[in-house]
């Protein structure tokens, strides 16, 4: 399908351009604007509401007036809101990728990938809705009965990134509306449009007035720091860096928030000599190159086993040099444009200080000329282990592949990094895939696979990666708060059971 000037315009004309805010979309409170652009050709798309912090304390004001009477709608009322939703976003999946691609610079077929993913958090927790449950229990000692009941914990912040737009937002809203929560939405000012599109469809499908409000703003902090530090907020979300996750921890700490942290990664993919090859360039593709590698669950360091590394890293070449580097909308398109300047200079400042530290750049290793922000797909070897490139994430098309000699090897070099979001490895050998699944230090771990995202699996990491779960039977349970009531026993009074 070839997209034309006209289509994205017709499209950007049905984009809501306001705040979301009681089940109104209006201005900025100051009238401000900012301006979101095409990371492929640096242009504007569109000028949009910059929310003030009168803008989200009116937010936080509207998600706290519809909590109580949004906690006690029916679940069978709460999950029919998200299967109509569900259905929405997949009749309309071509406009949500398209706006992704535009906003964002991924491939359409990327983006379209991410329309299913992020739609199915909508029909899974759609499914989890009815599912909330407790318990009758008799006392050990027989002198009482125990009822454990579960209530949604309250109104919520969500912090989401740019990297995956919807995905990264449904992810979060299904499971709050599911259990009863209200929310206010903080999306990431380069890519809000699609979270806007998003909070129109929730609309259209019966969200009532105040549980979804959207504040989209270029001064995160002075909007979001006197939300979290309102006592009616009750839950904060944030998925993002580790060093901003580790400034909002603190934060919350003051009104003793319930959080969720979905923060940074260092992902090991090891490739072991006994795996097949052809498939673990495979999954080494989907695990660096999704998203052009701006990812949390990238492939960062690429751990091969010396015997094999040679065979290996020849076919991970080949298959990167024929990536084609184009504007996501271009037919044949592989990798978009990094999000922005500030990130493809980083990405250019790793691959650089890993070659000055002694790395071999085997291909690529170069910004491309023209406008948007596109970076060569870049393989490294040889990487020296104190190179910043295997330290920190990448967010980029790159490569770095480094070799081991054993499994107790491949296993230490695995774990030596702060974070712990996930790992993959490739191997025949079954014990060998137990104990790396006992012995990596991490939330996830993907085992002859390149992929491990999906809605109905507890995402999240260990360590510096992160606080709780989305996704899965899991992920509900975040919206979720435990209460006990202890019933005098009914027998007390002399009466006989019969």
């Amino acid at each position: 399908m070839t997209i034309t000037a006209t289509d994205e315009q017709a499209l950007l004309a049905r984009v809501p351009t306001g705040l979301l805010i009681g089940g109104e979309w209006r201005d900025a409170s100051d009238g401000g604007t900012f301006d979101v652009h095409d990371p492929s050709t640096g242009q504007v798309l569109l000028s949009i509401a910059d929310a003030t912090p009168a803008d989200g304390e009116a937010a936080l004001s509207a998600a706290a007036a519809a909590q109580k009477s949004w906690a006690k709608t029916p679940p069978r009322v709460r999950a029919e809101i998200l299967r109509s939703a569900f259905e929405a976003v997949t009749a309309r999946a071509d406009d949500f990728a398209l706006i992704m691609t535009l906003e964002m610079g991924k491939p359409l077929a990327e983006a379209k990938g991410e329309v299913s993913y992020g739609a199915e958090f909508l029909r899974w927790f759609s499914e989890e809705t009815a599912r909330i449950s407790g318990r009758f229990a008799t006392s050990p000692d027989g002198n009482s009965r125990l009822l454990v009941t579960k209530r949604p914990v309250g109104p919520c912040l969500f912090i989401t990134p740019w990297n995956f737009p919807l995905a990264m937002a449904t992810r979060k809203i299904a499971p709050a509306i599911a259990a009863g929560c209200t929310m206010v939405l903080k999306p990431a000012a380069l890519t809000p449009l699609t979270a806007l599109m998003f909070a129109q469809v929730m609309q259209e499908a019966g969200l009532p007035a105040g549980v979804l409000n959207v504040v989209q703003t270029t001064s995160a902090g002075a909007v979001t720091g006197p939300l979290i530090a309102d006592s009616r907020l009750r839950k904060l979300s944030f998925t993002g860096s580790t060093e901003v996750g580790r400034r909002l921890i603190k934060t919350a700490a003051d009104q003793v928030l319930r959080v969720s942290m979905e923060l940074g990664g260092n992902a090991p993919f090891v490739v072991f000599e006994d795996a097949d090859l052809d498939k673990a360039v495979d999954g080494a593709m989907q695990a660096k190159m999704r998203n052009g590698g701006e990812a949390c669950t990238a492939a960062n360091r690429i751990l091969v086993q010396e015997t094999v590394a040679e065979e290996f890293t020849a076919k991970l070449i080949e298959r990167m040099r024929t990536h084609t580097v184009a504007r996501g909308t271009e037919p044949g398109s592989k990798i978009g444009p990094l999000v922005d300047e500030g990130t493809r200079t980083k990405v250019h400042d790793l691959v650089s200080d890993a070659v000055s530290a002694g790395a071999t750049l085997a291909l690529g290793g170069e910004r491309i000329d023209g406008p948007g922000y596109f970076y060569e797909p870049t393989v490294l070897t040889n990487v020296p282990a104190h190179a910043r490139i295997l330290q920190e994430e990448v967010f980029g098309p790159v490569a770095p592949i480094i070799t081991f000699a054993t499994e107790a090897e491949a296993i230490r070099l695995s774990n030596d990094t702060e974070f712990g979001l996930v790992a993959y490895a490739y191997t025949r050998d079954l014990n060998r895939g137990f104990r790396l699944a006992e012995e990596l230090e991490v939330g996830m771990f993907g085992l002859n696979t390149g992929i491990v995202s999906n809605p109905a699996a507890p995402f999240g990491g260990v360590k510096q990666s992160g606080i709780g779960r989305e996704g899965g039977h899991e992920g509900i349970e975040e919206y979720l708060e435990i209460r006990y009531v202890g019933i005098a026993d009914p027998f007390a009074d002399g009466q006989d059971s019969v």
